[in-house]
This record gives structure tokens, C-alpha cells and sequence, in this order.
């Protein structure tokens, strides 16, 4: 990584070590009063050139596909652990290369692929659904909602696999309290504890907003130590967003401003390539030093600078008004945010930059025109 004198180009991402190693040593603490395992989601956060201190307090990494089990496997380390909806056949070999353990879907896909891992010599599972949905409002990410592609419900669970199993996963909570996980832990007992003291490993999924502040830690412990005693299974989480939690920044500048009945101000950063989740969820980031419309004395849209009439950030009051050059911060901007960032209008990505504990900046990634053109043709 080079060091950085000065102030980086906007928009950047800026990974601070001492916030990252907090929630690290929280998540640790954790897998050692309760007895478990914690792993990566790499879907939430996957910049490999922090996994050397990641990896000093996690177990492993989990992965969603083929690239991520790769990813994982050659820069984490520690266990590698992979589910997909559906995998292809033209991708199976290689990823038994990677992957440690493998979690199926539906029963088709244990019959399909599961005979030729446990051959390989790797653990494989099954994904539940247990019908029971602890959110509201949010669909998008509920994987209980009606018609849910993810996960096998009891009505499908087909006993003739047991012998192809070593474990069970379900994944329902997202950004959520453990009190919604003990809630969860019994809709799957009711459901399937029949099997749970067969299998060697139950994989209790992400979700797990575990390095907030007002999560309660105790129960999360409970809930693990319950399982293990019950059913004598090694008990896994795998957090994404616990894990970089408030870690991470994105920092963006004004580029104009204008009024058309109420102030606007164009920024370098955009939703729709740099922040999606803005546009997917609705999700509103918090901006440092910034309110709810009108609670400070002058209110902003905040939009991007791409042509999608939609790509606004959206409403934020501030002390001052807003003037070109200004920078402004958005916080919790490692979750996700720096997986889904796209080209869209030949939009240069974010430039990555590393804080670490002493409070030097260091460039980890700047991207230019190459990454844009090279996309696609």
C-alpha cells in the first residue's frame, strides 16, 4: 500500500483499522464465551488486503459462489465455507478445490453434487427455511417471505438425504437484535430438531448485528451454548456487516449546487454506482454533521452526477449551506456498499484508502479508465 500526504481525490472509501479491530475483538469474545465459530461473509465485505488482520480473530470465510469461494480460500485462510441457490456443473470441480463446506439448497441439489463432495472429502449441508420471518417491511432481504427461493421448508425436506448430510444452515435475520435469532432458533427446533442432534455442525447464518451498540451479547452466547448442549453440534455465525460495523467511510465532495424549488447539491459520488443499497432498499446512509430534512437550518438533495433522473441520495439538512468544493462524509460505507459499486456512465469507482491504528492513510486501490473500458468488451 502507498502512503498518502494530503488529502486523496474524492470519492474515496476509507477502512479505519481501530474501529475494525473493536468490532473484531467483540466478534472474538463471542466465539470464545459461547463457544463457536465465527466466519466472514464475504458478500458484505471482501478487501482481501485486510484478511491478514480479519483472520487473526476469525475462523474462516463464507462465500456465495465460485469467485468468493476462490477469494476466500487463497487470502483468508481458516475454514472456507460456500452456498449457492443452485450450482453449475461446469464450476463443480473447480470448486471443490476451495471449499471446506458446502451448503445445497433443496434436496435435488444434495442428490445432484453432495455424493461427489463427501468423495472429495468436504462437509455438506442443507439450507432450512423455517417459515418464520422476524422482519417488516423489507422483503428484499427476507429470505422467510412468500414464494422465497432460498431454503428448504419442512414440506420439502426429504429424510432420504440424512446420509448425505453433516449439518444444517438457515440465514433469516438481517441487521437485526439477537432476540430475533432466539425467536428463529425455536421456529427451527419446532420444525426439524428431530435431525439437529444427527448432524455434526448447524450454521445459524448472518444477519447477526452482534458490534452494535445495543445488541445483546449475552443472549447470542445463550442461544449458541443451548444449541451445543442440546444437540452436540459445533455452531457456526457468519456475520457481514457485525464484522466492518461503522468501520468505514465514504467520502465525497460538491461539485454544484442549484435551485429548483428546493436546494440541490451535485456530488462526485453517485447512488446508483457507488451506494445502490440507496436505491434498492430505500436505504438512507448517515452523513456526519447532517440532519433530517429541515432540522438544521438548510436543506439539501444531495444527487449524483450520472443521468439517471433517480440517482439522488436523498434529503439532508445541514448548519451552512452547501457550497462547490465542500466534502462531506457518509459513514458505515464498508457493509456492502464497496461490494456493489458499478461503472454505470463510465462513473470512476471509489479509490480505496486504509486508516490504520496510528492514524496514517495509505492507498490501497485507485481505479481508472482500464477497469471501466475493460468490462466489457
Amino acid at each position: 500500500m502507498q502512503p498518502i500526504t494530503g488529502e486523496p481525490r474524492t470519492p474515496y472509501f476509507l477502512v479505519d483499522e481501530t474501529r475494525l479491530t473493536h468490532n473484531l475483538e467483540i466478534l472474538r469474545d463471542v466465539q470464545e464465551r459461547a463457544g463457536c465459530k465465527i466466519l466472514l461473509a464475504q458478500k458484505a465485505f471482501s478487501m482481501f488486503s485486510v484478511y491478514p488482520l480479519l483472520r487473526q480473530y476469525l475462523a474462516g470465510s463464507t462465500a456465495s459462489g465460485l469467485y468468493e469461494a476462490r477469494l476466500g480460500h487463497e487470502e483468508f485462510g481458516g475454514e472456507t465455507h460456500v452456498f449457492s441457490p443452485a450450482y453449475r456443473e461446469d464450476e463443480w470441480d473447480e470448486l471443490l478445490q476451495y471449499a471446506d463446506d458446502i451448503v445445497f439448497n433443496f434436496p435435488a441439489q444434495v442428490r445432484r453434487f453432495a455424493p461427489r463432495a463427501r468423495a472429495a472429502g468436504k462437509s455438506c449441508g442443507l439450507r432450512l427455511n423455517p417459515e418464520h420471518s422476524t422482519q417488516e417491511g423489507h422483503a428484499i432481504y427476507d429470505p422467510c417471505s412468500p414464494g422465497s427461493r432460498l431454503g428448504t421448508t419442512l414440506a420439502q425436506f426429504d429424510e432420504s438425504i440424512l446420509p448425505l448430510l453433516d449439518g444444517l444452515h438457515f440465514h433469516t435475520l438481517c441487521e437485526q437484535n439477537s432476540d430475533a435469532l432466539e425467536e428463529t432458533v425455536a421456529a427451527v427446533e419446532k420444525k426439524f430438531g428431530r435431525w439437529l442432534s444427527q448432524m455434526k455442525w448447524l450454521n445459524l447464518g448472518g444477519g447477526h448485528h452482534i458490534t452494535r451498540d445495543d445488541y445483546d451479547v449475552e443472549r447470542v452466547i445463550r442461544v449458541v451454548r443451548h444449541l451445543k448442549e442440546t444437540y452436540g453440534v459445533q455452531v457456526y455465525l457468519e456475520p457481514g456487516e457485525a464484522v466492518v460495523l461503522n468501520a468505514g467511510f465514504l467520502v465525497t465532495s460538491v461539485l454544484e449546487t442549484l435551485q429548483n424549488g428546493m436546494d440541490i447539491a451535485i456530488l462526485d459520488t453517485s447512488a446508483a454506482c457507488h451506494m445502490p443499497d440507496v436505491l434498492e432498499m430505500p436505504y438512507r446512509p448517515p452523513l456526519r454533521d447532517a440532519g433530517q430534512p429541515g432540522e438544521k437550518a438548510h436543506t439539501f438533495r444531495l444527487g449524483g452526477p450520472t443521468c439517471l433522473a433517480g440517482d439522488v441520495i436523498g434529503d439532508y439538512s445541514f448548519d451552512v449551506p452547501l457550497r462547490e468544493g465542500d466534502r462531506l462524509v457518509f459513514e458505515d460505507m464498508a457493509l456492502y456498499t464497496m461490494v456493489k459499486t458499478n461503472t454505470f456512465n463510465g462513473m470512476a469507482l471509489p479509490s480505496i484508502v486504509w486508516r490504520d491504528k496510528n492514524g496514517n492513510r495509505f492507498l490501497v486501490r485507485r481505479f481508472g479508465y482500464e477497469d471501466f473500458k475493460e468490462r466489457l468488451s
